[in-house]
């Protein structure tokens, strides 16, 4: 707030004050201190466009990161491209940077339209992927995009969430905020006297995975992150409770497709990745700890807004669920946002009001402007298509995780409701049987899988948060996997967010979102929600290797014959279910679309009366979540048009 001028105190009138050896200019008035002025990118509580984007600087520089992994004897150096208003550095105006810090500037694109960054023939950047530096710019930003080490024109070699890219983007920081060292490229000091030294990173995917491993150093200057669709932990992105999703996509193949050094320079250390990854075991180790955010969520000092999509099988929703729980645990000032389609950036889903969300929280954490945004309600989620509702907090507030039993049902369908089960299901593996079959039809007899379902519902179900199912077993070999699927029975509109698109299309027509040059555009083609009627939905997934059951760190054999209580959770979710609709747990054995199991062809038998699945739900006082069934009801669920498969969850990463 600016500062009122100092008033002059008036004489009272009849009082003579008699001042001794004071000279006469000390007995003048205080001169008013003038209010500071906003500098002319502020109106009130938000920024706006007044600079001259086509006139912007635009430079690169090259910054000295902490160590040398491709072993050439240099410290390694990660390439920052810049572009920031000319008017602010000619005032002197210190401005906050918003970073997007990347392997796929060069190698892949970025955004719904794959934008590379270009550049003219001097080198001087000419075009920044996506519209960040277009629309932040004008509105008194810089905007840095960062190429990892190993990619690009930056040296060293990545090593995909290790120390090298984390450090490697966290030395930026440190040099904006003039604890680092950098050059350009004739190799002349460069310096960032012109920012604040506030930075705020931002990026989909892989770009916000770096982000959150960055605010986990808890490095000085980074005041938030905007992580969307991100990585948490890398081992929950290749594996679930020591299921392998892959064998041929690992950390070692992904740094060798953005490598941009010499193939051999970083063969090296893709080498050191595929042997620390240990695909062969699907344990967790000291590689996948140095790649795992979460433990040191205790050190964010940056805000944290976090999007996913709920229906993302690429990054998925454990890997928000652990970090917002991790943050909320530690006090971090955060926000979220849920939508319905996939792994995909909210830019296209919901764009306007994304943009407009985007610019008041950076306004709040970068400009220092009350503007009201944390005093919103933290979480936004889309129910329905293009349905959003705005809640207090996530999970829902209240949510706790209500045990619901597994009943024997008519002998084929089985039940969930409230009073315990009896007696023992067998389900013996099936590695064909694909997730359209194990989850449609649910009333017939379809072997490999065992369904659970619940009475039609009498009021409506909140669910909102992680799901959890516990197992009384006795299996007939030393190990088997474990596959459990919730899925939400009943005719309705939904999301389809298994198509192509992962739930959005892209339109002919272009909206524009900032400033733009003849090189750098700030218009991008409009998307619209693919919607399908359709009589299921699978929610949530999740995955358990058997041997793994009691540590990922040392995988132990089942001995047939003998009981086992085994616990697994499903993959965080959030979905109000209408009264009428049926919910339903799926059970299964090895999952050979979705993962790579280490073992096929077991029977396993489960004990009812012992068996649950913990509920996460949001209830108001007094009410049941799920009212009693004596016998499953018939549902009609045919098959669905489209799955999803292992090879489509690798097909776009990015």
């Amino acid at each position: 707030m600016p500062l009122p001028a100092l008033r002059r105190a008036a004489l009272l009138p009849g009082i003579v004050v008699v001042l001794t050896g004071l000279s006469a200019s000390l007995l003048s008035a205080p001169a008013a201190v003038a209010a500071p002025s906003a500098p002319p990118h502020v109106d009130g509580t938000e920024t706006v466009p007044v600079y001259d984007y086509a006139d912007a600087i635009r430079e690169s520089v090259w910054v000295t990161t902490p160590l040398d992994n491709d072993g050439d004897g240099a410290k390694d150096q990660v390439v920052v491209d810049l572009v920031r208003p000319k008017e602010t550095a000619r005032a002197g105006v210190k401005i906050p940077v918003v970073m997007d810090a990347s392997p796929y500037y060069q190698c892949c694109g970025r955004g719904n339209e794959s934008e590379l960054k270009e550049y003219a023939e001097d080198g001087t950047v000419t075009q920044f992927p996506l519209f960040y530096d277009n629309y932040f710019v004008p509105r008194g930003y810089a905007f840095a995009a960062v190429d990892f080490n190993g990619t690009s024109r930056s040296t060293g070699c990545g090593d995909v969430g290790g120390r090298e890219e984390i450090l490697g983007v966290k030395a930026v920081i440190d040099w904006l905020n003039g604890r680092g060292q950098a050059t350009y490229a004739d190799g002349t000091p460069a310096r960032a006297t012109w920012t604040t030294g506030k930075v705020g990173m931002i990026g989909k995917s892989w770009d916000g995975s770096v982000a959150n491993g960055v605010a986990a150093t808890g490095v000085e200057g980074l005041e938030t992150i905007v992580p969307i669709a991100a990585i948490s932990s890398w081992y929950d992105y290749y594996r679930d409770n020591g299921a392998r999703y892959t064998t041929d996509f690992g950390p070692a193949w992904l740094s060798g497709y953005v490598n941009g050094r010499p193939p051999e320079v970083c063969q090296p250390v893709r080498d050191e990745l595929l042997a620390g990854s240990a695909n062969e075991t699907g344990n967790y180790n000291a590689f996948w700890h140095e790649r795992n955010f979460v433990p040191d969520a205790r050190k964010v000092k940056a805000s944290v807004f976090v999007v996913h999509g709920i229906n993302d099988l690429n990054v998925e929703t454990k890997h928000f669920a652990q970090w917002w729980d991790a943050l909320a645990r530690n006090g971090v000032p955060r926000k979220i946002w849920l939508g319905q389609p996939g792994h995909v950036d909210p830019f296209d889903f919901r764009r306007a009001e994304w943009v407009a969300t985007l610019h008041r929280w950076f306004d709040y954490w970068l400009q220092d402007l009350r503007n009201g945004v944390m005093r919103e309600p933290m979480a936004t989620i889309e129910r329905a298509p293009d349905v959003w509702v705005n809640e207090r907090t996530w999970p829902a507030r209240g949510a706790f995780p209500f045990p619901v039993s597994l009943g024997a049902g008519d002998g084929t369908t089985g039940t969930l409701g409230l009073v315990p089960g009896r007696g023992t299901t067998s389900i013996t593996d099936d590695p064909s049987l694909r997730e359209t079959r194990a989850v449609s039809n649910p009333n017939a007899e379809v072997a490999g899988r065992q369904v659970f379902l619940s009475a039609p519902l009498n009021r409506d179900l909140r669910i909102s948060g992680t799901p959890e199912v516990t197992l009384r077993v006795r299996v007939s070999q030393p190990n088997t996997q474990l596959s459990a699927r919730l899925v939400d029975y009943g005719r309705a509109p939904r999301i389809d967010s298994m198509g192509p698109g992962e739930g959005v299309r892209t339109l002919s027509t272009e909206s524009c979102w900032g400033a733009s040059t003849e090189s750098d555009d700030a218009c991008y083609r409009e998307t619209a929600k693919n919607v399908v009627t359709s009589d299921y939905q699978v929610m949530t997934r999740g995955w358990l290797d058997a041997a793994h059951r009691d540590s990922l760190t040392r995988p132990t054999p089942l001995r047939p014959g003998r009981w086992y209580t085994v616990t697994w959770r499903l993959n965080a979710h959030d979905a109000v279910l209408p009264k009428g609709r049926v919910l339903g747990l799926v059970l299964t054995l090895s999952d050979t679309q979705f993962t790579i199991p280490s073992s096929t062809g077991a029977t396993v038998e489960v004990d009812l009366r012992r068996s649950r699945l913990h509920l996460p739900v949001s209830l108001h006082p007094g009410a049941t979540a799920l009212p009693e069934v004596s016998a499953a009801p018939q549902v009609h669920a045919p098959p669905a048009p489209r799955t999803a498969s292992t090879e489509s969850r690798w097909h776009d990463f990015r």
